[in-house]
């Protein structure tokens, strides 16, 4: 069992439930967040509450953070109250969070600077593999550091990918999130198009994923999701609409163009201007629908992708 004091700042609908697994694995925690009754949540479980980021740092030296973007990330790393500033040298920044690249290659020079280092190991799947200790982790990390984070990634997922140096973890999520925000975007006008079509959804989907259409999101997520008419967040179209928007930043950085990826940014965009920032980003499929005036996809009673 791993002996250290891990620290976890980031308590929500993914992190705690990551973080739970963790206590529950017998890993000595330490943990922060904004909303007191996650940190409630997790003390009942056995963990330690803080209130201060840099005494969390003086406590542990493995320190996990999954927050929402690069900023709030940078801000509880950097400066004379963070992590790097009160953490002993030797210490591992592991950010789960999805931010962008050139954020985690800032955080590592200023690991450097202080004998520390950072691990990026954003995460795959949804919330609901995370409640099962089922993540996918997608890691970046010289290979000792790796070796030293890898008990607390078995402890809260199921499938560990080593991706290689650091930052090599968020530049491979990049590519999935772009990948899976897309497949919905093109489920959810494909789906409108059936239902305008007036089109038997059961057996168009039967279709669909028969052939080399099949998807992940349309075998997976849609059918638990959107489909079966719940698009209470397990990942939230806001979300989608951040890591679309750190795709085509990093797109743009490296010169790369992605004309669909900026198609679907908007897309994503119109539904939050549209007030559905807050819904499952399978609800797009809803969006789009709404937009066309046409009645939503929904599979009968009792369905299955199988």
């Amino acid at each position: 069992m791993n002996t250290e004091n891990i620290g976890f700042i980031g308590l929500g609908r993914m992190g705690k439930s990551m973080a739970s697994n963790l206590v529950k694995k017998g890993f000595r925690l330490m943990v922060m967040d904004l909303n007191p009754r996650a940190v409630t949540d997790l003390v009942r479980l056995g963990a330690r509450a803080s209130g201060d980021v840099a005494q969390l740092a003086r406590d542990c030296t493995i320190v996990i953070t999954m927050l929402p973007t690069s900023v709030e990330v940078e801000s509880v790393a950097l400066g004379a109250d963070g992590i790097f500033a009160n953490a002993i040298a030797g210490t591992v920044l592991m950010d789960m969070s999805t931010i962008a690249p050139v954020a985690t290659d800032r955080l590592q020079q200023e690991a450097i600077r202080h004998g520390m280092s950072v691990v990026d190991a954003p995460v795959g799947r949804l919330a609901e593999h995370a409640d099962r200790a089922e993540s996918l982790f997608m890691v970046g990390a010289s290979d000792a550091d790796f070796a030293r984070v890898k008990p607390l990634l078995d402890a809260m997922g199921s499938t560990v990918y080593h991706c290689g140096a650091v930052g090599t973890g968020g530049r491979t999520k990049l590519v999935n999130n772009y990948v899976a925000v897309t497949l919905c975007q093109v489920n959810a006008e494909a789906l409108a198009l059936s239902q305008r079509f007036g089109l038997d959804l059961a057996s168009t989907l039967k279709v669909l994923l028969g052939t080399s259409a099949n998807n992940g999101q349309l075998r997976l997520n849609f059918p638990n999701k959107v489909l079966a008419g719940d698009t209470t967040p397990g990942f939230t179209i806001d979300l989608a609409h951040k890591d679309m928007s750190l795709v085509l930043a990093a797109a743009h950085a490296a010169k790369v163009p992605m004309p669909v990826a900026a198609a679907v940014h908007e897309s994503f965009s119109a539904a939050r201007a549209n007030a559905c920032g807050s819904i499952d980003f399978s609800g797009i499929a809803d969006v789009i629908c709404d937009l066309a005036r046409i009645e939503r996809a929904r599979t009968p009673s009792g369905w299955s992708p199988d």
